[in-house]
This record gives structure tokens, C-alpha cells and sequence, in this order.
């Protein structure tokens, strides 16, 4: 059974980190593109990051570039992303994908097929 789930949201200060985790089960790396998006408050689901099948290929949203870093721990079949520069507009609730029909390189935007419940962040001014 593939099931994403996702941790460490919370409270940061505008300028502030946080972490957050997406565990997999049911899916093995090289076989999958892992994304993280998110929801703001009366907007529209957004794409945030990626990060391919090999591990090797990375994309970002530009309101993030520089900022948010995602990476995978193999071991712990686990995909993070890492928030710093946090701003107030990066409020939201944030979801991991996985992607299980594309290639081994790609880094899609669209077409997941499973996703996690969602964790959210808060950033105060």
C-alpha cells in the first residue's frame, strides 16, 4: 500500500527554518519523482519543489529559489524539505507526492499520482 506522510510543520518567525519530512512506504526511489506543493488560504494548490527518481535532477518554484532546498535520505526512504528565509506568504498547509510514471530524470510539476496529508506552516511577521 503506497502511503506519503508528512511532518514537522509548525510556528517560524518571518526569517526563520523549519524542516519538513515526507515519509514513503509502498514506493521505492528510482521508480518515482517525489514533489512538495502547497495551499495557501483561499488559493489554489501551488507547486513548490521536486526532486527525481535518480535524485539527481532538482526543480523549485521561483518564490522559493534560494530559499527552500529539497533532498531524500535513501536509508530512511525519506524526502525533506528545508524552509529558511521564511516569509509570511510562505503560510500554508504543504503536501508530498510521489510520481510513479514518468523517467527516471524528470521533475514534473503535474500528473502525481499519490499524495500525503498535508502539514502545515505558519509564518508570522
Amino acid at each position: 500500500q503506497v502511503q506519503l506522510v508528512e511532518s514537522g510543520g509548525g510556528l517560524a518567525q518571518g526569517g526563520g527554518s523549519l524542516r519538513l519530512s515526507c515519509l514513503l512506504s509502498g514506493i521505492t526511489f528510482p521508480l518515482c519523482a517525489v514533489g512538495w506543493f502547497r495551499q495557501a488560504p483561499n488559493k489554489e494548490r501551488e507547486f513548490v519543489a521536486v526532486i527525481s527518481g535518480s535524485g539527481r535532477e532538482r526543480d523549485y518554484a521561483e518564490s522559493v529559489k534560494g530559499r527552500f532546498t529539497i533532498s531524500r535520505d535513501i536509508a530512511k526512504n525519506t524526502v525533506y524539505l528545508q524552509l529558511s528565509s521564511l516569509k509570511p506568504d510562505d503560510t500554508a498547509v504543504y503536501y508530498c507526492a510521489a510520481e510513479l510514471h514518468g523517467t527516471l530524470t524528470a521533475v514534473p510539476r503535474t500528473g502525481y499520482d499519490f499524495w500525503g496529508q498535508g502539514t502545515e506552516v505558519t509564518v508570522s511577521s
